[in-house]
């Protein structure tokens, strides 16, 4: 069995995974208009962190969340050479270095915490964190390493928000995930981290289970996904099947909606085709914006979160119905023991992964 756990977010709503569910509990936001932020100094809505400022901001993240990590485990890991760690991000440190966003991030982590291994990077626009965390699962299964420690963190960049503007994608408001009214997205700035091995014994408290996933690419568009949903498709189909488990064992799917028309058009297509789309399913874009590479593991923590407190938590902007195919929105919090949750991501270049995590 592969184990999951030992979960840290930092984000607008806290710093610690708990600090983080209390905030959502009571769906609380960490999105605000932000004043003169855009290319042509409009305010625009963000999801930033307060007091993360200065050079080194993405460095000040991912190592805010190892440390946080490491009070939760055995800490001698950290320094074994069965240990790898993997950091999921898109952009990385681009505000210091346009030639290099990772290196020194990786080599200050390796050198604060004594790794015996330089941390690798994934990058593969928004699907990196659930991509990082399948390919730890993949690791830990081929005994390549006994623990992979996952860090996804993405910080809210001039670069990347010009950026989907360009694309005319942010949002006039704060997102609103598969409503009638979306109108795109919404950027924000975080980073989790968890701890995926194959021994019970190195958490301090309890793990859960990770079913490592698939990946598909159905190469539809450099930024638009496809309109029949085929990546995702082929991306959950795969994941369920290589572990057996059926349609009717879901519980619950966390899904990547950000808040674009073509994104959560294609989301709920691919539900429909899936026989999922009765199933409860939220996007946290409307708590945390979204943070790109590091969403997938921000929000696979928070599913974790769910899963250990026994409550769905409502997908926050949504209010009319509108997707071509229906879907089961949460529209209020609502307890719920969750034996086996869903988590998807898709991004850009047609990229779409998925995993599950599954109660002990």
């Amino acid at each position: 069995m592969i184990y999951i756990g030992a979960e840290v977010i930092v984000s607008p709503l806290g710093d610690t995974a708990e600090a983080n569910w209390e905030a959502l509990s009571v769906n609380r936001t960490g999105i605000a208009l932000t004043p003169a932020v855009g290319f042509n100094k409009e305010d625009i809505h963000l999801s930033r962190i307060v007091g993360l400022g200065g050079p080194l901001r993405f460095q000040q993240l991912v190592i805010k969340a190892l440390a946080g990590l490491k009070n939760r485990i055995d800490a001698s890991i950290l320094t074994s050479d069965r240990t790898m760690v993997l950091i999921s991000s898109t952009k990385g440190a681009l505000d210091d270095n346009l030639h290099d966003q990772f290196g020194e991030t990786c080599s200050a982590v390796m050198q604060q915490f004594n790794l015996a291994h330089l941390p690798i990077v994934i990058s593969n626009a928004c699907i990196s964190g659930v991509l990082a965390l399948n390919v730890a699962g993949n690791m830990v299964g081929a005994g390549q390493y006994e623990h992979v420690i996952v860090i996804g963190c993405d910080v809210a960049s001039d670069f990347v928000l010009y950026g989907f503007q360009s694309l005319f994608a942010v949002s006039d408001k704060a997102c609103a995930p598969f409503d009638a009214a979306r109108n795109g997205i919404t950027l924000g700035e975080g980073c989790a981290a968890a701890l995926v091995s194959g021994a019970k014994s190195v958490f301090k408290n309890t793990p859960l289970q990770l079913l490592s996933g698939t990946s598909a690419n159905d190469a539809n568009h450099i930024s638009g996904p496809s309109r029949t949903g085929e990546g995702l498709v082929r991306s959950v189909s795969r994941t369920m099947q290589k572990h057996g488990i059926g349609a009717e064992e879901i519980d619950f799917i966390c899904a990547h909606g950000t808040g674009t028309v073509f994104n959560d058009e294609m989301e709920a297509i691919a539900f429909d085709r899936l026989s999922l789309s009765e199933k409860p399913l939220n996007s946290l874009k409307g708590y945390f914006g979204h943070t790109l590479g590091a969403a997938g593991v921000i929000e696979t923590a928070v599913c974790m979160q769910m899963m250990r407190n026994g409550m769905l938590i409502k997908s926050l902007g949504y209010r009319d119905a509108g997707t071509s195919q229906p879907l089961n929105i949460i529209l209020e919090n609502e307890p719920k023991k969750l034996r086996t949750i869903l988590k998807t991501a898709s991004g850009f270049g047609g990229g779409n992964a998925s995993l599950m995590i599954r109660d002990l």
